[in-house]
């Protein structure tokens, strides 16, 4: 091939742009970008890709489905060599998929085959993941199933929030498409099957799954906390028909302490200043809350159950 692959390039979030930054430093053939508009009921907290392709001049499209036969054939006319997708949000088809010569390769949130799927960074810190990473991938029919061409990873500390965990992990999708651009722009990319034995799905998130049940116990509660604050929906829970946002808790302070051994139903008020509640197998102080709407109800008292 004598003139340089034309990689058309799949993106969003600020994985999408550190990646695409990477080859249009390097001077590769990026031919098109392909992302979404940003959605004006989620908060924009990221850079994304469409600021390093409209600097550079890169034709900018956010089609609602690519995979119409009007996508297809606009793209068919692109003519890619290589298809690179980081953090796009939806399922590219098959047909897609076959048409660039040089394959189409993924870069997922996860180290594969664990937490393929949706929101991958704040699963695993719901589940208290120790360490999580990005692996570079090929695209098949199923999401974040094809080969693997390489992993990088990074730790996660107890008490790091999914914004926190994202900053971690963010710097190793450049370091593995830095790693290995030349080879997949060669077809000399070696690959190695995903374990379906260890691989696990997760849907993506909406604001009702942040939900606090308070039967769990204050590790797992803590663990959805800090998997959801902001600048993510929050977790919260309800009351008389008001709702507590509950953007941090501890589970180790004075307050928990004192509490500790009391009979109490999980979800009770225990102390309202401190504010504590009873959980599984213990309790947890909501050390910063939010009423939304501004206000408290009016009954608001020690001994209700939140729900």
């Amino acid at each position: 091939m004598s003139a340089k692959p034309r990689i058309l390039f799949f993106g969003y979030s600020e994985v999408g742009y550190s990646c695409l930054s990477l080859l249009l430093e390097r001077g590769d053939n990026v031919v098109a970008l392909i992302t979404h508009e940003d959605n004006p009921h989620e908060k924009i907290w990221f850079k994304t890709p469409a600021v390093a392709a409209r600097e550079k001049g890169i034709p900018v499209f956010a089609p609602e489905s690519v995979n119409t036969p009007e996508w297809r054939e606009k793209i068919a006319a692109l003519r890619p060599d290589l298809i690179l997708s980081v953090y796009y949000r939806h399922m590219i088809g098959t047909k897609l998929l076959a048409l660039p010569p040089l394959g189409a390769w993924n870069l997922h949130g996860s180290l594969l085959p664990k937490y393929r799927g949706r929101a991958p960074i704040n699963w695993a810190v719901l589940h208290g993941e120790a360490r999580m990473g990005m692996t570079l991938h090929r695209m098949v029919k199923s999401a974040d199933a094809g080969a693997i061409v390489d992993q990088d990873g990074a730790d996660i500390g107890p008490r790091d929030t999914a914004e926190q965990a994202f900053r971690k992990v963010l710097p190793c999708a450049r370091r593995v498409l830095a790693r290995q651009i030349d080879a997949l722009l060669a077809g000399m990319a070696t690959e190695t099957p995903q374990d379906e034995t260890q691989a696990n799905y997760f849907g993506g998130r909406k604001p009702e799954d942040g939900r606090i049940v308070w039967t769990q116990t204050s590790r797992q509660i803590f663990n959805l906390i800090r998997a959801v604050t902001d600048p993510y929906p929050g977790a919260f829970a309800e009351i008389s028909g008001a709702r507590l946002m509950v953007w941090w808790a501890e589970m180790d302070t004075p307050a928990t302490h004192a509490m500790a051994g009391r009979p109490a139903a999980a979800g009770a008020v225990l102390s309202l200043v401190p504010l504590v509640v009873a959980t599984g197998d213990g309790a947890i102080e909501l050390t910063k809350t939010e009423w939304r709407g501004g206000t408290a109800p009016a009954d608001w008292q020690a001994g209700q159950r939140l729900a």
